[in-house]
């Protein structure tokens, strides 16, 4: 072999070669990051305040979007109907708050404290025995069948989830008791922060950090990873497959509970649709952060609720409301073209 050849194999040195595609996916974040500092230029305040709003609903989506990724790490599976288990969550819970302890407007903090405890463990309770229900009725059984066929049956269980919180919720929204004090909790130029919103930030960190625990600390958690990485040899060490993944589906489904109860004291108005749209929303978070991945669900969860946030809530050339939907999706489509395997995910050789 010549020197010259030689050289021609060699690769050249220098900085390394930026894709066209790279370099939309750069420009665009230029782009966003160039929008929110001058945004942060001109109205400091009220760029603060969008932010902690963003940050608290991007907690309340976190919860769901978890539900999404643990499942997805045991079967692989996108079980379209947690979204409409998490609306029958919040259902359940404005059942108990309304008609159980009759929570109006003025509640003593002795009588309060107690009725939100119970209600949160019911409907965590709730969910997790239906979505439990749902894997061992719908999904246990294509177990060996292709993947289209759970995937078409998690979109048919969602369907008849949502119908049945249309006949018990009606086809109007329902107004929830402001149950937890609106006073402020501290002011940024004039923006208030108030207390319902600290509170469920507050209340979704410890849930999720008690799920943190469980996944990697327990005995439980370490069958719940062993059966993600290899069911067969899972089995061939001992481990219950089937019981370890009904209990996933339980975890996940209580996380949509609490999510459920989370939601309706943050916005005080639930309907029966509200699982499909925020099911996709939290969907999009996970594949944002890395679905399969715990902490990159949270992450991707609190990203798209300060998105939807700066989005509806900052003055300079801000789409508004209406473009809110069209903006997470785009997302959603943006990270599968430049980044499918999401901020925090790992690359595999199938490229998910």
């Amino acid at each position: 072999m010549t020197a010259s050849a030689t050289t021609e194999t060699l690769p050249a040195k220098g900085l390394p070669r930026i894709g066209v595609m790279s370099a939309i996916g750069l420009l665009l974040v230029a782009l966003v990051l160039v929008w929110l500092g001058v945004n942060l230029a001109k109205e400091p305040a009220a760029f603060a305040s969008v932010f902690l709003d963003g940050l608290t609903l991007g907690l309340v989506y976190g919860l769901i979007a978890l539900g999404y990724s643990l499942v997805y790490g045991i079967l692989e599976l996108i079980n379209f109907a947690h979204g409409d288990i998490f609306m029958l969550g919040s259902w359940i819970s404005f059942t108990i708050m309304a008609r159980r302890f009759h929570l109006g407007d003025t509640n003593s903090v002795g009588k309060l404290i107690p009725a939100l405890l119970v209600t949160m463990l019911a409907a965590m309770l709730f969910c997790a025995l239906l979505n439990t229900a749902t894997e061992r009725v719908a999904y246990r059984p294509l177990s060996g069948a292709p993947r289209l066929a759970p995937l078409i049956t998690a979109i048919g269980m969602s369907f008849i989830f949502q119908n049945v919180g249309l006949n018990r919720l009606g086809p109007a929204p329902v107004s929830v008791p402001n149950v937890l004090s609106h006073n402020a909790v501290f002011t940024i130029g004039g923006h208030e922060y108030r207390w319902y919103q600290l509170i469920v930030g507050l209340t979704t960190l410890p849930v999720l950090a008690g799920l943190m625990y469980l996944v990697q600390r327990t005995r439980q958690g370490k069958a719940m990873r062993a059966t993600a990485q290899d069911q067969d040899a899972a089995a061939m060490m001992g481990i219950n497959v089937n019981r370890t993944i009904s209990f996933t589906f339980f975890i996940a489904g209580s996380l949509a509970g609490a999510a459920g109860l989370l939601y309706a004291l943050y916005t005080t108005n639930i309907q029966y649709d509200q699982g499909f749209t925020l099911g996709l929303i939290a969907f999009t978070a996970a594949v944002l952060g890395g679905i399969g991945n715990l902490p990159g669900a949270v992450l991707g969860a609190v990203l798209i609720g300060m998105i939807q946030q700066f989005n509806e809530g900052l003055s300079w050339h801000s789409p508004g409301s209406d473009w809110t939907q069209s903006i997470v999706f785009s997302i959603l489509i943006l990270i599968l073209v430049f980044r499918p395997e999401g901020l925090l995910g790992e690359r595999t050789p199938e490229g998910a």
